[in-house]
């Protein structure tokens, strides 16, 4: 990659095998039916943490050294689903942040990547959350929430973000373990 390349990044906490498994098959049971829902693949499923948009492929080096510096910082966070939300565009699942960890981490990251000069914090508060399923108009659906226990990431990750006709593919780029 070129430096000036523009890549589309993000930083999310990539979900363990299991709960990944589990969440991608109630989505499929969950939206399976629906009409003009895309169900994310379970190779997408992550929780975001900041998303940078289009970045110059020459600031990678400087982004992932400040997501190695926060994310040695704390400790693995503990994570459950306690409810199901759509927007106009994502239906996802809200989850339980058990101690701040993973909301701490959001933070420190969005402060850093400001200083660094490559991000803009979102006025909105940040909202642990998988995007489940993708569609152009709300289903308005109603559905049980997957029984996942608690969930607990054991690494952050900066993602590339490759927009296809099928939609988005992520592909991780670096992942760095929580907690040192």
């Amino acid at each position: 990659m070129g430096g000036d390349e523009r890549l589309r990044l993000f930083l999310g906490l990539p979900l363990p095998d299991e709960p990944r498994r589990r969440l991608a098959e109630w989505a499929g049971r969950a939206f399976g039916d629906a009409d003009g829902v895309r169900v994310v693949s379970p190779e997408n499923l992550h929780v975001t943490l900041v998303f940078l948009g289009g970045r110059p492929a020459g600031e990678v080096d400087a982004i992932v050294g400040e997501l190695r510096a926060a994310a040695g910082a704390v400790k693995p966070p503990v994570l459950e689903p306690v409810r199901y939300r759509e927007t106009r565009s994502v239906g996802m699942v809200v989850l339980s942040d058990e101690d701040g960890r993973a909301t701490a981490l959001a933070s420190d990251l969005s402060g850093r990547l400001e200083r660094l000069g490559v991000y803009r914090p979102e006025q909105r508060p940040w909202l642990p959350h998988v995007t489940v399923a993708r569609f152009r108009r709300p289903p308005r659906l109603r559905p049980d929430l997957p029984a996942l226990g608690p969930v607990s990431p054991s690494e952050a990750a900066l993602y590339t973000s490759l927009l296809r006709r099928t939609g988005a593919q992520y592909e991780i780029q670096e992942s760095v373990s929580l907690g040192g």
